[in-house]
């Protein structure tokens, strides 16, 4: 029979995490935040032509 397997504290696997992924980036602060705004047709593109059926068949279904 096997050995159970030994359990890390966690502190081993802080440093276990550290050492795979290295150093995390600093917290972004709530005032850093960019909101964003919501718009039903991006005013760059013009609105879709072409039927159901044309659809499905540009995206290849």
């Amino acid at each position: 029979m096997s050995e159970p397997a030994e359990s890390f504290t966690d502190e081993e696997y802080a440093f276990l995490r550290h050492v795979r992924f290295g150093e995390l980036p600093a917290r972004v602060r709530p005032e850093d935040l960019a909101g964003s705004v919501e718009t039903e047709t991006p005013p760059d593109r013009p609105d879709p032509v072409g039927g159901e059926s044309e659809w499905h068949l540009r995206a290849g279904g």
